[in-house]
C-alpha cells in the first residue's frame, strides 16, 4: 500500500490566539512558534501535526499524506497514468513541512494533498498544552479525517480516486441516517471517511488520546466555553471510539476521542452496516431537527435491543478487575 498514514493537516484562520487557546487549552496541542502569521501544532515527537495559517480565512487549507521514497514514485507513476497533474515540492516547500520530499496536487473535490516521506522527529519532547496523557499516533498517523460531499457522482470519483491512485481500501459504510464511507491505510479503522451531504467541505479532524480521563477533561473544558460543543459525548458504531466534538476556530469540527479499535488489514472484509453512526450520545446540534430525531431514534433501537461492543483498550491504559458479578461474568463467557 503506497499511503501509510495521515500525517499532517493545514489549517485556515483569522486568528492565531483563538487557535492557540483552544489547540493547547482545549486539546492539549504543544504550540511551536513558527511566523507571525503561522504557527505549528505538535502532539508527538514528530516536528509538527497541524500547521495553521492566518489568511483570514476557514477550513483546511491542505493536508499530508505519508509514504515512503519508493512510495512516492509509484503515486507519481499513478497520478502520471491516471492523466492527473502534480507538482513536486520546492526545498524551501519541504523545509516549511519538515519533511525531506514531496510532491502536491488536488483531488475530485479541488482538496489539496501533499504526498511525503521523512518527516522530521523534534530534537525535544513533546509536552502537552494542558496536563494529559498525549495522543495515539505512531504508525496510525495524526488521526482521520472525514469530508462533506455534496453529490453523488462526486463521492463516487473520490472513492474512485482514493482506491484505485492512492491505495485506500473500504472499510465499511452505511446509509442510513445518511450515507457515508470509511477507508484505511494502516490498522486504524479509518484515515478518511465522506458523507453525502448537501456541500463539499471539510467535516471534522479526529485526533485519539491514550487515556478515557483526557477526553473526559477535554469535555469539561469544551462544556464550559458556550457554543464549543457540537455533538455531545457518545460512542461511534464504526470504531467504537467515545467522542465528543468541538467546533474549532476555523469552521469546522475536531474528534477528540479514545478507545478506537484497530483492524486486522490481511483479513478484513468491507460490508454495510445498518446501525447507523453512533451506539449512544452523539447528538449532533448541526443537524436539522427531523435529522436529529431520527437519529435519537436510531440509538434508542440500539438500547432497545441490547446493542454492546467491547470496550478498546491497550497496555497501561485499563486495570483489569476480578469479576464480582455472577451475571457479567456469565455475559464475558457468552
Amino acid at each position: 500500500m503506497a499511503i501509510e498514514s495521515l500525517g499532517y493537516v493545514g489549517v485556515r484562520a483569522k486568528d492565531l490566539d483563538d487557535w492557540t487557546k483552544y489547540g493547547c487549552g482545549l486539546l492539549g496541542l504543544q504550540r511551536v512558534d513558527k511566523s507571525r502569521s503561522s504557527i505549528a501544532l505538535r502532539m508527538d515527537d514528530r516536528r509538527q501535526r497541524l500547521i495553521v495559517d492566518a489568511d483570514g480565512g476557514e477550513g483546511v487549507s491542505f493536508f499530508g499524506w505519508e509514504t515512503t521514497a519508493a512510495g512516492m514514485a509509484d503515486i507519481a507513476a499513478r497520478l502520471e497514468r491516471a492523466g492527473v497533474k502534480y507538482e513536486r515540492g520546492s526545498r524551501a516547500l519541504a523545509d516549511q513541512r519538515h519533511v525531506a520530499e514531496l510532491i502536491f496536487f488536488e483531488d475530485p473535490a479541488h482538496n489539496r494533498l501533499e504526498i511525503f516521506h521523512g518527516a522530521e522527529i523534534a530534537s525535544d519532547p513533546f509536552k502537552p498544552g494542558r496536563n494529559m496523557s498525549g495522543f495515539r499516533t505512531g504508525p496510525l498517523g495524526l488521526g482521520h479525517i472525514l469530508y462533506n460531499v455534496a453529490s453523488d457522482e462526486l463521492c463516487t470519483a473520490l472513492m474512485t480516486f482514493y482506491r484505485e491512485i492512492l491505495g485506500f481500501r473500504l472499510t465499511d459504510y452505511y446509509s442510513n441516517p445518511f450515507t457515508a464511507f470509511f477507508m484505511h491505510v494502516n490498522p486504524r479503522h479509518h484515515s478518511m471517511a465522506f458523507v453525502r451531504s448537501d456541500k463539499t467541505c471539510i467535516h471534522h479532524v479526529m485526533m485519539e488520546v491514550y487515556s478515557f480521563d483526557d477526553m473526559g477533561q477535554g469535555y469539561d473544558i469544551a462544556l464550559g466555553e458556550p457554543g464549543r460543543v457540537a455533538t455531545t459525548l457518545g460512542r461511534h458504531t464504526s470504531d467504537y471510539i467515545t467522542s465528543f466534538y468541538s467546533w474549532c476556530p476555523s469552521g469546522f469540527m475536531v474528534e477528540y476521542g479514545w478507545g478506537a479499535r484497530s483492524i486486522d488489514m490481511d483479513t478484513w472484509v468491507a460490508a454495510e452496516r445498518s446501525e447507523g453512526p453512533s451506539m449512544w450520545g452523539h447528538d449532533r446540534s448541526w443537524l436539522s431537527p427531523e435529522a436529529q430525531a431520527a437519529a435519537r431514534k436510531l440509538r434508542l433501537g440500539h438500547a432497545e435491543s441490547g446493542l454492546r461492543r467491547p470496550v478498546q483498550v491497550m497496555e497501561g491504559n485499563y486495570h483489569l478487575m476480578e469479576g464480582v458479578c455472577p451475571w457479567l461474568d456469565n455475559a464475558r463467557k457468552g
